[in-house]
């Protein structure tokens, strides 16, 4: 009766689990892991016959079976259900290579939940050098943008009216410092996804002698995600990133607003090149900015993906789970692709656009924007309060009944002083020139050249540094590959004799 009942037993995997969860989870995981994977299994191995937990000649043969598998034929592979995952897949291909009882020392001192940790930090240190990359090149270009433009006047908006006179080298400065923060924030980001949590094991490491600082150094990890509990619970790593990008993303958007915006004939402030434009089937007028219709939903996109990670994250277990692991990994990195992509593009659309600067320049000395100087100018120059000389300018521009003369406003300011403040006609008139408004805000920060060229240059300074930053990181983990086959080459030669 009992060999009857457990006859009748349904087999794993039951077939809706197989079609919803696993076969899904194997495709991501050929995708985004199998060369994390690799890595992990040779230093983890290298680590084991370095602390004589296991022979050194069983650990030749395990490397050396690692060395022969085909990963274009493991990436090709279909979910069969003979396995359950990646790892049980790679764990019999091992097997068949080098027996199942030498391959099976391979796991010794770790689980599946300290590699997937690994995996899922390196990945992800991976993409957050990819995004910090295409934010810089933007930035680069923006930079250049900035000085070419640093004397180019335009209006400043408050509350999408025009406000006051400045220039579009400030206005782009002001994103650029945007972008100087989103580097900090990633850089930042990195520094806590980059550390090793292997050999906490399934969650409170092993009695086995391992070395983990050893297989930090060959992971090309910079620390170590020291409590085993916390690096198998905690999702901190991860969410920071996600918010650091949704931050990114979010701003990015904003500045995208503003270029389809200028992009209108209304405005015609920028102009993307034919190739970037898209026309109508219909009307053959049609100059569609659609690029950078693309880099604002990508970036919507980028930022929902990755607040859905915390909402995915929220009120779960602090343990391991998998909310966090094979379903959730994959939104991760599609948030960062698609954060790449509006990078990449709106850098693209923005390296060939021409900016309308004549256009900009006439609107900054249009609708009573310079008035807050003739304002300032009448308190410099008779030393009245900023309340009284505010409200002869008001009055005035009331007068005006919304249609201004920069000339007949000077003569009706002129009038409302009467005799009692000696001002020429000249000085008021200056007071009413975007160029000049723009050249007397020489505090840090203003528009003035003065103020803003040696913001200009320390940007400069600043994505050189960055670049440096990205440089290094990039060959650190460079080096870590190297170092991996240094090290197997070294015990190659201790087995062999050489």
């Amino acid at each position: 009766m009992k060999n009857s009942v457990n006859q009748d037993r349904p087999a794993f995997p039951a077939p809706v689990y197989s079609e919803t969860v696993l076969t899904p989870v194997f495709a991501d995981a050929k995708r985004y892991f199998l060369d994390p994977l690799l890595e992990i299994e040779y230093v983890h191995t290298l680590m084991l016959a370095r602390q004589r937990i296991m022979p050194a000649k069983e650990a030749v043969a395990c490397l050396r079976a690692l060395d022969q598998l085909d990963r274009e034929e493991i990436r090709k592979a279909q979910y069969d259900g003979s396995f359950e995952d990646l790892f049980f897949f790679l764990e019999k291909k091992l097997a068949a290579a080098c027996g199942e009882e030498v391959a099976g020392k391979m796991h010794t001192a770790r689980s599946r939940n300290d590699i997937d940790l690994t995996m899922y930090r390196m990945v992800l240190r991976g993409r957050l050098l990819e995004i910090f990359e295409s934010s810089l090149a933007l930035r680069h270009l923006l930079i250049d943008l900035a000085w070419q433009h640093r004397a180019s006047l335009m209006p400043a908006y408050t509350h999408t009216q025009p406000a006051q006179p400045t220039t579009l080298g400030h206005y782009l400065m002001a994103y650029i410092e945007v972008l100087e923060r989103d580097a900090e924030r990633l850089c930042q980001s990195y520094a806590r996804v980059n550390r090793n949590p292997l050999g906490a094991c399934a969650i409170t490491t092993t009695g086995f002698p391992i070395d983990r600082h050893y297989t930090e150094l060959l992971l090309g990890f910079e620390g170590l995600q020291v409590n085993s509990y916390g690096a198998i619970a905690a999702v901190d790593y991860l969410v920071e990133s996600c918010a650091a990008l949704s931050t990114a993303m979010l701003s990015l958007g904003r500045f995208a607003q503003d270029l389809l915006l200028w992009s209108t004939v209304e405005f015609g402030y920028i102009r993307l090149s034919d190739a970037y434009v898209q026309t109508s089937s219909i009307m053959p007028q049609k100059r569609n900015p659609v690029p950078l219709e693309h880099v604002r939903v990508l970036a919507s996109r980028a930022l929902f993906e990755a607040q859905s990670i915390l909402g995915s994250l929220h009120n779960t277990p602090f343990a391991d789970m998998n909310d966090a692991e094979d379903d959730l990994q994959p939104l991760v990195y599609t948030a960062f692709e698609d954060a790449g992509r509006s990078l990449r593009l709106l850098r693209g659309a923005l390296d060939e656009a021409e900016f309308n600067t004549a256009k900009m320049a006439s609107a900054a000395n249009e609708n009573f924007l310079p008035v807050t100087e003739l304002a300032d100018t009448l308190v410099r120059s008779t030393g009245m309060s900023f309340h009284s000389a505010h409200g002869i300018v008001s009055k005035v521009v009331r007068d005006l009944n919304g249609v201004y003369d920069a000339d007949k406003m000077a003569d009706l300011v002129e009038q409302a002083l009467d005799s009692q403040y000696n001002i020429p006609l000249e000085t008021i008139r200056t007071a009413l020139s975007a160029a000049n408004f723009v050249a007397v805000r020489k505090i840090l920060g203003g528009p003035a050249a003065e103020a803003l060229e040696p913001e200009i240059q320390r940007a400069y300074a600043q994505i050189s540094s960055d670049e440096l930053w990205l440089e290094q990181r990039r060959q650190g983990l460079a080096t870590s590959h190297r170092t991996i086959r240094s090290a197997w080459d070294d015990l190659i030669d201790q087995v062999d004799g050489r």
